[in-house]
């Protein structure tokens, strides 16, 4: 079921937006939620970069490594 959401813009932001919708032939609410859901999506997930940082940080591998085996375990303190 669609909800409905009242968005104030400044005119700027609210030209900018409409002029990227019409040129991409969408609405304005549906170019909006899109590019919000995007950017959420995008903030949840680590890119290609980020992941290659994790996996050559040797520190941080061992330290992840040893949380999964305590949680496994039961234990250590766990944040709720």
């Amino acid at each position: 079921m669609a909800r409905t959401v009242t968005l104030r813009l400044e005119q700027d932001a609210y030209e900018e937006l409409r002029e990227a919708a019409a040129a991409e032939r969408r609405s304005l609410s549906n170019f909006i939620a899109t590019a919000a859901l995007e950017r959420v999506r995008e903030a949840q997930f680590v890119d290609d970069g980020e992941m290659a940082e994790i996996v050559n940080d040797e520190a941080l591998v061992r330290r992840l490594r040893t949380g999964s085996r305590q949680a496994d375990q039961r234990k250590g303190r766990f944040a709720a």
